[in-house]
């Protein structure tokens, strides 16, 4: 897993190309991510897994299921189960809000990166509508397409 480092202290730990494959991203949000000290040193290390993730509301609160956050290493007793709900935090309003759109459009919410910013664990969410087969294959068409022209731009200015 390769860690890239971007300007303003934020690096990008993990991304979760499989979402925006399989649903269109109407909005983006930044929550943090509670997690114990072993969870956030395997972070940082980059093992971080999102390809089946999806967040839930319960009880007023967002939790992240599926985000498989593998033990540290030298963790031994206080490393925590790989795969339990991490809870996202928010504010009431914005997870009151989320919960609003998830039950009456039919949306859902999935995590689509996990980036440290400064010394803090943060996760981008995106409130999302899946996308049909034929929609995959048309935004997979235009990609080929866009991929196809640039390597016409390319060998003609060679």
């Amino acid at each position: 897993m390769t860690v890239s480092a971007h300007k303003d202290g934020v690096k990008v730990i993990a991304q979760n190309k499989k979402a925006y494959h399989d649903y269109f991203v109407l909005e983006k949000h930044e929550a943090g991510i509670e997690l114990s000290g072993t969870e956030v040193k395997s972070v940082r290390l980059g093992n971080v897994n999102l390809k089946d993730a999806y967040c839930t509301v319960k009880d007023g609160e967002l939790f992240a299921r599926g985000m498989h956050i593998s033990p540290y290493e030298k963790g031994n007793i206080y490393n925590r189960d790989p795969a339990r709900p991490k809870r996202l935090l928010m504010h009431k309003r914005e997870i009151m809000k989320l919960f609003g759109q998830i039950k009456q459009d039919g949306l859902a919410v999935i995590p689509l990166s996990v980036y440290l910013k400064g010394a803090l664990v943060k996760a981008e969410i995106g409130l999302c509508k899946g996308k049909k087969l034929h929609d995959k294959r048309e935004s997979e068409s235009r990609k080929d397409a866009e991929r196809e022209m640039d390597r016409k731009m390319k060998e003609k200015n060679s």
